[in-house]
């Protein structure tokens, strides 16, 4: 006589007894033991049961729930892979239309995770796994793309890390290399700021004045500045000619992303670099060189069907790290890979 558990009733631990089978097979000298369909991948529990464990590990934690139901935390943790297992084998994969990539911290020290969101109509999926410092995350999705769409290239979005451009290449040489917009002006704000600063330790102590306290007031759009905001611009930039050239350039540059033609936006960058000849600086033609090393990646922006935003995947992650902080004291990867990739998966 076997006793599994079942779910609970009015408040009441229900258990089911019943008898199995056990036949000695003669061929193999064996004793198989009946299979019953009702049963969970752990014996101990019904499907029923374990269904219910997957349902609350959604939105609770895992002590949270092994506290209302009465289990071991490690028991929590089996019947809710066994639940997320079974929940993506019957879940569809869609038919991507953009890749993005991004990355977060796992562990402690340089021990990160970069992971691949694909973005198609009306569906959103995701993945994770180990990198070190050539991630190889991308492998199966490159294996899975040449067999269904060998010959569309996917255009992959992602900031300008070394690590990710190569792992494009290695693993799915088909997709197309996309810079996220905003992490391309991030570059260009953070010249931006170093001018400001190398400005505020060359000039005399009493034209700090007008520099000191105006890092926001030059990084923001002219348009989302306060009348006060606009007053103290146009003190500083009549100040100093040094800040007034770099704003203006910074400004100037955000007319890139408007081009629908790769060369025209080409002719745009080329006449916007010559404007920084006998400037001396330093710190926008560091990013100019960044710009051209990196120049095929901004240039599929141009093509209207690539116009995307890396903001998605910028949502994704902060998704992420809300799981993780319900999953600490596991350390388990692959159980963190699913509870990412079933929390993206519609509730039914």
């Amino acid at each position: 006589m076997r006793r599994v558990r079942d779910t609970d009733a009015a408040g009441w631990r229900l258990y089911l007894a019943f008898e199995q089978r056990r036949v000695a097979c003669s061929r193999c000298q064996e004793v198989k033991v009946e299979r019953l369909d009702w049963l969970a991948q752990n014996p101990r529990y019904t499907q029923r049961f374990a269904q219910q464990v997957g349902t609350l590990c959604r939105d609770m934690s895992n002590k949270a729930v092994a506290q209302l139901l009465h289990l071991h935390e490690h028991t929590v943790k089996d019947l809710d892979i066994q639940y997320m297992q079974a929940w993506l084998a019957k879940t569809p994969q869609p038919a991507p239309q953009v890749i993005g990539v991004d990355e977060l911290s796992i562990k402690k020290g340089p021990r990160i995770a970069s992971w691949s969101a694909t973005w198609s109509a009306g569906a959103r999926s995701g993945s994770e796994g180990r990198v070190g410092l050539r991630p190889t995350w991308i492998g199966c999705f490159s294996t899975w793309a040449r067999r269904r769409r060998p010959g569309f290239g996917w255009p992959c979005v992602m900031d300008m890390w070394k690590a990710f451009r190569n792992s494009v290449q290695a693993h799915a040489p088909q997709a197309q290399i996309l810079f996220d917009k905003f992490h391309v002006l991030r570059h260009l704000a953070d010249a931006m700021d170093q001018v400001r600063r190398d400005e505020y330790k060359r000039v005399a102590a009493e034209d700090r004045a007008f520099i000191k306290g105006q890092r926001y007031t030059l990084l923001s759009h002219r348009a989302n500045l306060t009348l006060a905001g606009r007053r103290s611009l146009r003190k500083l930039l009549r100040a100093n000619k040094r800040l007034a050239t770099a704003y203006l350039l910074k400004e100037e540059f955000g007319q890139l992303w408007s081009y629908r033609r790769a060369g025209w936006a080409r002719q745009f960058f080329t006449r916007w670099r010559e404007q920084l000849k006998w400037q001396q600086i330093l710190p926008f033609e560091q990013f100019v060189g960044l710009i051209e090393w990196n120049w095929d990646g901004i240039a599929v922006y141009c093509t209207p069907r690539n116009k995307v935003k890396l903001g998605f995947v910028e949502g994704l992650n902060n998704k992420i790290q809300l799981i993780q902080r319900r999953t600490y004291g596991y350390r388990d990867e692959e159980y963190m890979r699913l509870k990412i990739l079933t929390a993206f998966l519609p509730k039914t």
